[in-house]
């Protein structure tokens, strides 16, 4: 029976190809689209799970989150690091860590931070040590397998946040201390150094710009107080906090919200809107490969009945021969069935190079990295499901046998 549904199959090689490329670019959508929501989850879950809320300067909550956590877009403003951390100084409070950026190598972005931002990804030495002084540097797992960097390697960086070497700090190298072991989580895609590296390397370029202008160099700013020109570099572009409670999130961050002349956003409020958002577009994209899949199911059904139909003569011969009714269902079944399962399982290594393709994108973009996994719960109930259809295809097709004229059918031959 196998042999013959094989040959069956292969007698009709247009017939077979249709039906199993629709299987397959359905399957192919519908497992890369629950990959990559659920992989994407797990990104964002890890990367924003250390902190409960990110101060930065006025501007798209949003915004403020994806540049100063995820690193996938650009700053809302810089805020005083004074005021900034003299606001968090609450009971509620259990740690803040500010981070500072603005320069890029090769478009990579170069954080300027403490040692406790390291520490809340579990990011550990691989090689080398921490930097300790302004301009030293260590870098992440990623960054060094991506551009072969090695401990004592200097680089210079660019201004801005995007590749370019039209403004590059030429005499303000860094230089690689340490590289970091793969977190799996934005560490891995970053240039880590202390806050002061950041400072000087604007100051730097502050003076170059202003230096006419020194003669300011004491003013009062908005509060009344007296302060350096240059002591304004003493800013961060946001402050991370993490709470003793939840509560203490939502208190603080009304109160910034309003009386201040910053921001406050909630990291996990934020990346659930964001999946909101790109939920509108995994739907779309499901929807279409749920058509597909109907699409191929009804393409299954179709080619089964014109082959019942056009093999009449040959499954009346088989009865002849005395092979039951059943037993010429069965052999529908099993065409049924290989097809199911081809389709299927070629669509799933499909949407796999799909994802691997698409992690080459985003990782070169966005510093994502996405894995090629064995199937999970939601991918082995669709293909399950794809299975059982096509084969309740492949019953309805074959109900007509039941009323096959075996010896009419013989005889009009």
């Amino acid at each position: 029976m196998l042999y013959l549904a094989y040959k069956n199959l292969i007698s009709k090689p247009l017939n077979t190809l249709l039906s199993t490329l629709l299987l397959m670019l359905s399957i192919s959508l519908v497992t890369f689209v629950l990959q990559i929501k659920n992989q994407l989850n797990q990104h964002l879950e890890n990367n924003s799970k250390p902190f409960d809320m990110v101060i930065g300067a006025k501007g798209s909550p949003l915004q403020l989150v994806l540049s100063s956590i995820l690193h996938i877009d650009n700053p809302t403003g810089n805020i005083s690091l004074e005021e900034a951390t003299r606001i968090a100084k609450n009971p509620m409070v259990r740690q803040m860590i500010p981070v500072s950026y603005g320069d890029n190598y090769k478009g990579i972005r170069i954080l300027g931070t403490t040692y406790e931002y390291l520490a809340k990804y579990k990011a550990s030495l691989q090689e080398g040590r921490l930097y300790k002084k302004p301009f030293e540097v260590v870098v992440g797992n990623g960054v060094a397998k991506n551009n072969n960097l090695q401990i004592g390697d200097t680089f210079v960086s660019a201004h801005g946040l995007a590749e370019n070497g039209l403004e590059t700090h030429h005499e303000k190298p860094f230089i690689i201390t340490g590289i970091l072991k793969p977190t799996r989580t934005i560490v891995d895609h970053l240039i880590v150094t202390n806050l002061e590296s950041i400072w000087e390397v604007h100051e730097h370029n502050d003076e170059q710009h202003h230096h006419e202008e020194k003669h300011k160099a004491n003013h009062i700013d908005e509060h009344g107080n007296h302060k350096d020109t240059y002591g304004e570099a003493r800013q961060i572009t946001s402050l991370l906090i993490e709470f003793r409670n939840p509560f203490g999130a939502l208190q603080m961050s009304r109160f910034i919200n309003d009386k201040t002349t910053m921001q406050a956003a909630l990291p996990k409020f934020e990346i659930e809107r964001l999946m909101r958002f790109l939920g509108v577009g995994f739907q779309v994209v499901n929807g279409i490969s749920i058509t597909v899949l109907l699409v191929a199911v009804l393409s299954i059904f179709i080619s089964l009945i014109k082959t019942v139909r056009e093999r009449k003569q040959e499954l009346a011969l088989l009865r002849t021969y005395g092979v039951r009714t059943l037993q010429l269902i069965k052999l529908v079944f099993l065409e049924a069935l290989f097809l199911s399962l081809l389709g299927a399982t070629l669509g799933w290594f499909l949407g796999r190079i799909s994802i691997w393709l698409f992690s080459i994108f985003t990782e070169d973009l966005y510093g994502y990295h996405f894995v090629f996994s064995l199937p999970n719960n939601k991918e082995l109930i669709v293909l399950l499901v794809v299975v059982l259809t096509t084969l309740l295809a492949a019953v309805l097709a074959s109900m007509s046998l039941y009323k096959l004229n075996v010896s009419k059918t013989i005889s009009d031959a």
